[in-house]
């Protein structure tokens, strides 16, 4: 049975949707919903979706497998080609498989919202105004969301004031490899530039960031943001941004990547990628690329509300604000 407190939870959560809903209403947004079973899902490099297999009982379709999905991003992108499509938002269950941890669950509700005609920047704007609402719903304070505005920091600079590393001095894998080395960082068997560097962020930079208030961490590495288009007058860095507070990671959005012949690019690395780790390289979602190049100009981002909701209440670990966490029959 759950606890007083994951009961005290499901309340706050109550007053944590509305509040959202209330926000984004506000500012013109429409509340949208998107399948969950999906026939081709994401290809992020580090994620795995749950598979099932539909099988027919009326006569129509085929057998084949369908995938929980992992983001509604791809459904709401096809929404945005739409010339008539509005500011969409969406409060969804998403499924991936093998996270569970005090900070994980292989479901999770998540908040994600784009806006067309715009960018990271009017994103970073909507996404300050509604959890700064939700905090003074939940709360009825203002002592994390709602110290406004936010922190904006390039990854560039945080990880100088980390580590003393400028990584875009460093573009091969053996000299940055050294420069951390250098820092004290202990990079083990990493041999790639993308290890090294995650290595040397996830030691020195995440954990202090939003340490006092919540941080918008901006302009990743161009590699590391395969669906976000390339800040116009600096092609090394993604117009990508993820929000943290207390060293947890909230939020990953973009100025989103227009481009299909782009995309498909990217998509096409990240297959390879997954072959090169032993995970099934899904097929292309075709309907999805055809989407990317009729998008307008727009901005969005998933933020994971059981995380809001852990740090709202000061609880330690996502299983105190989940009335079922996955740790129960697992």
């Amino acid at each position: 049975m759950p606890t007083e407190k994951q009961w005290a939870a499901a309340r706050a959560r109550e007053k944590l949707n509305a509040a959202l809903r209330e926000y984004f209403a506000s500012q013109g947004y429409l509340e949208v919903e998107t399948p969950l079973l999906v026939p081709t899902p994401g290809l992020e490099p580090h994620i795995d979706p749950f598979e099932l297999e539909f099988i027919p009982q009326t006569g129509v379709g085929a057998r084949q497998p369908l995938y929980l999905h992992t983001s509604p991003e791809y459904a709401m992108k096809r929404l945005l080609a739409d010339p008539h499509c509005p500011a969409l938002f969406q409060l969804c269950k998403v499924f991936r498989n093998g996270e569970v941890s005090g900070h994980h669950n292989p479901e999770f509700t998540l908040l994600e919202f784009y806006r067309p005609n715009a960018d990271y920047h009017a994103i970073m704007a909507d996404l300050e105004g509604a959890l700064a609402l939700a905090e003074k719903r939940v709360t009825g304070g203002a002592a994390l969301f709602g110290q406004t505005p936010w922190e904006r920091v390039s990854v560039r600079d945080a990880l100088l004031r980390a580590t003393g590393v400028d990584w875009q001095a460093h573009p091969t894998a053996a000299g940055l490899r050294a420069a951390a080395e250098k820092a004290g960082v202990r990079v083990g068997g990493a041999d790639s530039w993308d290890d090294v560097f995650f290595h040397l962020f996830l030691q020195r930079v995440e954990p202090g960031l939003g340490a006092t208030r919540p941080t918008f961490l901006l302009e990743y590495p161009a590699a590391m943001a395969s669906l976000a288009r390339l800040k116009p007058d600096d092609s090394k860095v993604a117009e990508r941004v993820e929000l943290y507070a207390h060293g947890v990671e909230l939020g990953n959005g973009f100025s989103e990547l227009i481009d299909a012949k782009e995309q498909r690019a990217r998509l096409v690395d990240e297959q390879a990628l997954r072959r090169s780790q032993q995970r099934p390289a899904f097929p292309l979602d075709e309907r999805f690329l055809a989407a990317v190049g009729r998008m307008p100009p727009s901005g969005g981002i998933a933020v994971g509300l059981d995380r809001v909701l852990m740090l709202l209440l000061q609880a330690e670990q996502l299983s105190d604000v989940l009335l079922f966490p996955a740790g129960e029959f697992l």
